[in-house]
């Protein structure tokens, strides 16, 4: 079982990253894969509640390879920490199978409350360099969260989140590669061009008013058609960016 684990955790890193070149080399050179070896260790001793050294074990596993994994942190089978640098994992943080984690990425809890505080991460998500997933939620299956993005609300499975705090885009139909981190969809520059077409809009209704006010003041007859309709604002791209609330 141990081996099996051991194997698959090596195999998805050569799947997954194209500078893989040998089981040696992923064995030697790989932080993510040594924080990840360290840690299975260190959970079976959480598990055994053993006191004092599985956190005395994690905090050399930080200090070796720059990723903090609270030994009681539950990690699935082919997960793969990209560089990992900076990556903090706390303790009651859930990782399913298959979940690749970049570098800088925080799997944090919210508040002093005990139980169950940080978050579940389903199979299949892929969580972007300096991403922040926050509290007891849980990311569904085959999500990816987009880099730099604060994911606190749950997420439902087949989604891509981005932005600050997270919003939920969705891309149905669409198979994305998990590496593909330029697919992301940019939801702050399409609600910040549609912004600007309505101030351009705005500025040529003022225009036409404008003119109509010079034509009343010339005691010119008045062409109504001048007048355009206004728009509303509340429109479907807005709403999904700013979230129901």
């Amino acid at each position: 079982m141990v081996l099996k684990t051991f194997k698959s955790d090596i195999e998805i890193i050569r799947e997954r990253d194209p500078a893989a070149r040998g089981i040696v080399e992923i064995f030697l050179c790989y932080p993510g894969f040594q924080s990840i070896v360290i840690h299975r260790f260190t959970h079976k001793l959480w598990q055994l509640k053993i006191p004092l050294i599985p956190r005395l074990l994690s905090h050399l596993n930080r200090l070796a390879t720059g990723i903090e994994i609270h030994p009681g942190a539950k990690i699935g089978k082919r997960v793969f920490i990209d560089h990992g640098m900076g990556v903090v994992i706390g303790e009651t943080a859930e990782i399913g199978n298959n979940c690749l984690l970049y570098q800088g990425v925080t799997l944090g809890g919210t508040g002093k409350s005990h139980g169950k505080r940080h978050p579940t991460l389903m199979e299949n998500v892929v969580v972007g360099a300096g991403a922040k997933v926050l509290g007891s939620i849980t990311v569904g299956s085959n999500t990816r969260i987009g880099a730099g993005s604060v994911v606190v609300r749950n997420v439902e499975g087949n989604s891509t989140v981005v932005g600050v705090p997270g919003r939920v885009v969705h891309q149905s139909g669409v198979k994305v590669n998990p590496l593909a981190h330029s697919a992301l969809p940019d939801a702050e520059a399409n609600v910040i061009r549609n912004l600007m077409d309505r101030i351009d809009a705005l500025e040529n209704e003022i225009l036409k008013l404008q003119k109509i006010l010079q034509s009343i003041a010339s005691s010119d007859s008045i062409d109504i058609s001048k007048l355009g309709d206004s728009q509303n604002l509340k429109d479907k791209e807005i709403f999904e960016f700013l979230g129901d609330d």
